[in-house]
């Protein structure tokens, strides 16, 4: 496929699934209702783009470029984003499924998880300073030689570390959210 530059168009109810759209680049568009599910997104640039209630689970990110992206109620079941361009790389997620999805050896830093489930998602090795987790929900997510510092878990839930294996300098937690932080020791806390 020859590259294409697609700038300002809004997207409504199209199904890429199991499409190949290596090469594109899209400019401020919008795309809403679509089906990126097991998408091949080689190559692909999304700059300043918004992806209102799309699915991409099993989207294959490969040197793909993400500049200011921005998902809002999306379903990306098992998504690896870690195939992702590291240059201006910058998006944020609000009301999306991020369940079983990599972020491993990514640098995501001030990232804006919100109202999201993030359960059993890899955020190993990763540099998540600065990354809000508001009202998320962090069951079983790895956490595992990951830069947390002044990373804002206060009102997440179900997140379990160990402090000793991540940086986590200026992180905020609530009260309540301690107990995830001492899982290793198997204590009971009241």
């Amino acid at each position: 496929m020859d590259d294409k530059l697609i700038d300002n168009q809004t997207f409504n109810y199209f199904d890429y699934s199991d499409s190949d759209l290596t090469g594109n680049e899209y400019d401020t568009c919008v795309f809403i209702n679509c089906n990126f599910s097991k998408c091949f997104l080689t190559d692909s640039d999304f700059t300043e783009c918004r992806f209102e209630n799309c699915d991409f689970s099993l989207v294959k990110f490969g040197n793909t470029g993400l500049h200011d992206a921005t998902f809002i109620s999306c379903k990306l079941l098992g998504a690896d984003f870690s195939g992702c361009k590291q240059l201006f790389l910058s998006f944020s997620f609000e009301k999306c499924n991020l369940d079983y999805v990599s972020f491993q050896k990514m640098k995501i830093k001030k990232t804006l998880f919100k109202d999201c489930s993030v359960r059993e998602t890899d955020f190993s090795g990763s540099d998540l300073s600065g990354v809000l987790f508001v009202r998320c929900d962090l069951t079983r997510a790895v956490f595992r030689g990951t830069i947390i510092e002044n990373a804002d878990f206060r009102s997440a839930v179900n997140y379990s570390f160990d402090p000793e294996m991540n940086k986590i300098k200026g992180a905020k937690f609530s009260m309540s959210g301690i107990a995830g932080l001492l899982t290793k020791y198997k204590i009971d806390i009241d």
